[in-house]
Parts: C-alpha cells; structure tokens; sequence
C-alpha cells in the first residue's frame, strides 16, 4: 500500500509539473480591423493595443481593478516634492532576441516617446519630464517639471511600452519586446499571429503556445464564428448581439464599466463649429440619456466630458436634461437663425457609432440643423477624416488618470486635440495645468469640477455624450479570461480547456 502510495503521489507530482490539460494551444481572437502600425509609440487603436499588451511590457501596469503595479520595474521612489522618480528594473528580463533589458532601453523609450518626430499621441503625458537617466544598469531616475502624483500610472499607458534601444529599426516590421508572446508574421487586413515567449520573465507562463488576432470586420461573422467555435473570443462584442449570445451554451458574455468614450466631433476652426455658441447650441440640444438607451441598449452612462460618473472627479451638479428654446437661441445669437445644414461622417462598421450619427441626425432637426450622415469605411476616416472634417464621430478608450483622460484633448497644445477638434481656451489650459500641480486630492477635485461647468455649460470643444461598458464574448472552454476597464487583454495565465 506505502509503494502505491508513492507511485500515485510522484505521478500527481509530475501532473502538477507538467501544467493543468487545457496549458496549451492557440487562442483565435476576433478583432474588428486591421492594425496600422506595429510600433507601440506610434498606436492609437484599440486593436492595436492589444498586440501591444501581448508583445510588450511596461514599467508598470494598470491592473483591471484600476491600481499600479509593477511590471519591468519591480519597485519606485518618489522625493518629497514629486518632482523626483527613481524606478529599480527587474534584473534578468530579456527581451525576443536575447538581450537583458538595462535602463539605456528604458530611456531610450522615453526619449522616443518625447521625440516630435515620432509623433506619439502619449507625448503630451511625458512632456513633465525634464531629464530622464540611467543611474546604474538597473536604475532609472526621472525628473519632472512640476510636481505629479500619478507619475506611475502613465509609465503603464499603451504607448509607453519599453522598447530595445538596438531593435528599433525592426519595430514596423519585426517588433521586439519583453512581453510573453513574441511577434511571428502580420498580414493586413487578416490577421496577426504571435508564439508563446519560452522565456518569459514570469516563469511558467504564458500558457498558451500562441495567439492569434483574426479580423473580422463583419459583426455578424464574429458573434457566428463564437458560436461554432470557429473563434474563442470576440473583442468587444456587437451590442446588439449580448441578449441572443447570453443564451448560448458555449459563450460567456463578459461586461464591465470602463471611462471609455464616443465623442461627437466638431472641428473648431471650421464654420459654423468656429463659433462656440454653435458647439453649445449642440451641447444643449442632444438627449444624452437617450442615446445611452438607443446607441448603446443601455451599456453605458451619460457623462459631462470624458470623466465617467464612477469618478469622484465627476461634476454631479451638471445637468444632463436637453434644452431645445436655448439651443435654438444660441444658434440664432451665433448668425444662424434657421439652423444649417451639414455633412456628419461615421466610420463604417463601426455600428455603435454609426446609430450614434443617425439618432443625432433625428436630435438636431429640432434646432434647423439637418445632418446628412456619410459612412465612410475605416480605413479611409482615418486617413481622411480624423482631424481633417469638419463634423463627424470617432471613439476613444480609458486612460489610467483623470489628467491623461484630459490633457490630451483639451490642453491647446494636447496630441489628441490638436489632431482632433482643434481646442483652444486659455482657461481651460489654466486649469489642467492647475490640476496637474495639486498635490491635495479634494482640491484637486474641485478644479476638475469647475473644468467640467467650462466645458460643458460655457465653451465645449464638442460633445462627449456617454462612456461605454466594455463587453466580450469567450468560449467557456477559454479559462483565466476577463474583461478590463482599460479594454486590453491580459492573456498571460489564460489557457484553452481539453
């Protein structure tokens, strides 16, 4: 009895070893279109950012309960005055083709983030940092221009994965990174495949032996291929689709509230949107609860700015009830009495922003502003719409701060504004940059709360009218997956059940 025993205690040893039945194959992740580049410092695409999660690693990361954690960097400091950062790198991490990551990586990354030339949408979060140095081969010293709080958080943003000063030139082509699956082949407008890292830095994983991103631009072929198991995961599921795919045996729908947002886009230096009495017209004339129910089915709330309601940021006293008589009379004070007519663009298959378009097209015929809603296919808006014309819609996911969720579209110089609505308000800037310096929390508060009135009830830039809950759909043979508030995958102890 003592021998079998032994014999069945060394073969559950060896079971344990080997890794649970499901520690392998290939995950097939439904994407809705392709990605335009490959290089994390260059990406602002959601799709993109997944690859990028996948492939990469930060200095920290943003956990799905919204804390900072470490990643490359296994711990910091801060000096007194926060104007002072010190961040000690895990020793021994290597990057795809075989090199130990050192901090000359780490600022060389940073420094390339805050090259204009490469035009990074994250270069207004690190334009707080005057000076950044490897101390030692492990140790980066950051020093600021003012005082920030939140520091870490932006070291996990999406663009500030750490890149191999030496590999650089292969980022468009063939990235490298830290991260626990490595880059095998791309193939635009079909799919994107990647292979277990054997020496990931966090040993035993990943478990599975790869990943591959699949896009399907069809919302209908991505719910069927969930269904059949054609795919395991559909990323960001089609709203409409959640009460049928919710039924189904096989699949899990997995929802959760995030600061995500789709904004309704006017470009402020051109008519009639370079007037501000116009833009507030607009302001007052959208039903935003409504088109939580009809663009979203109810997967979201109303918001003031990109600040979500769960915040305590958020300006509570503001009003989200539409009011037509005032809406009509900025219009008429502004030069246009009858209203106008106007072409709306919405990029095409994206259906949560093309009913956005339409139900906005229905909203403003009230106030004489009758809108004629173009559909233009991905690819083209955003060569030729983002930032260019004068009226349409896009969207815009999570930032880890209330400043990076900000800054960036509202500061006169931000990346996302200057190629976006094309915002200038001086107090606006006063204000963001007040906010950015303030070490007290409740302080810091009520600058947000009186940015919020400025840019809601005096002087929006446009219109942010909801922010969205992130829902996926996965196979129940997928175990270890969840949802993110920030709408990245974290794939590193999922695993595909037998």
């Amino acid at each position: 009895m003592r021998r079998f025993v032994t014999v069945m205690s060394v073969m559950a040893a060896l079971l344990l070893l080997a890794g649970p039945a499901w520690a392998q194959g290939v995950l097939k992740v439904a994407i809705t279109s392709s990605l335009n580049t490959l290089d994390p410092a260059k990406s602002k695409l959601g799709d993109e950012y997944l690859y990028m999660f996948m492939v990469f690693n930060s200095l920290t990361m943003i956990d799905r309960d919204l804390t900072t954690k470490p990643e490359l960097a296994e711990r910091w400091e801060a000096a007194e005055d926060l104007k002072t950062w010190t961040f000690h790198l895990r020793q021994g991490v290597k990057f795809h083709h075989g090199r130990e990551l050192d901090a000359e990586d780490v600022v060389a990354t940073i420094k390339r983030l805050l090259d204009k030339e490469v035009g990074s949408r994250a270069r207004v979060n690190f334009l707080i940092v005057d000076k950044v140095e490897a101390v030692d081969k492990y140790t980066v010293r950051f020093t600021l221009n003012t005082p920030y709080a939140a520091f870490p958080e932006i070291l996990g943003e999406r663009q500030a994965r750490v890149i191999p000063r030496d590999a650089v030139d292969k980022l468009t082509t063939q990235p490298i990174g830290t991260g626990p699956f490595m880059f095998k082949s791309f193939t635009p407008g079909d799919n994107l495949e990647m292979v277990k890292n054997p020496n990931y830095w966090e040993k035993g994983l990943p478990l599975l032996d790869g990943v591959i991103l699949k896009v399907v631009p069809e919302s209908a072929a991505r719910v069927t291929g969930l269904e059949t198991g054609e795919l395991h995961v559909v990323w960001e599921l089609p709203l409409e689709s959640i009460p049928n795919l919710k039924k189904s045996p096989n699949v899990v729908v997995d929802e959760v509230p995030t600061s995500t947002w789709d904004g309704i886009i006017m470009h402020n230096g051109q008519k009639p949107f370079d007037h501000p009495k116009v833009r507030l017209a607009l302001q007052y004339a959208v039903d935003k609860t409504q088109l939580v129910d009809v663009v979203l089915f109810g997967h979201g709330v109303p918001t003031h700015s990109p600040i979500s309601p769960r915040d305590p940021n958020f300006n509570k006293a503001l009003s989200f009830k539409p009011d037509l008589a005032k809406a009509r009379k900025l219009l008429a004070e502004a030069g246009y009495p009858n209203g106008f007519e106007i072409k709306l663009y919405v990029p095409e298959g994206r259906a949560q922003r093309v009913r956005l378009g339409v139900t906005l097209q229905q909203m403003l015929k009230p106030i004489g502003v009758n809108i004629d809603v173009q559909r233009i296919p991905w690819d083209k808006f955003m060569t030729d719409i983002e930032g260019k014309a004068t009226f349409s819609i896009n969207g815009f996911f999570s930032r880890p701060t209330v400043d990076t969720a900000l800054y960036p579209w509202y500061n006169s110089k931000g990346s996302w504004n200057t190629g976006l609505w094309h915002y200038k308000n001086p107090k606006v800037d006063e204000l963001l940059d007040q906010a950015r310096q303030t070490k007290d929390e409740n302080a810091r508060r009520k600058i947000y709360e009186e940015f919020q009135k400025l840019v809601v009830e005096e002087d929006p830039p446009s219109i942010v009218p909801y922010v969205i809950n992130h829902v996926n759909g996965f196979r129940k043979e997928v175990k270890g997956i969840y949802s993110s508030p920030m709408m990245w995958f974290d794939l590193r102890k999922v695993s595909l059940a037998k």
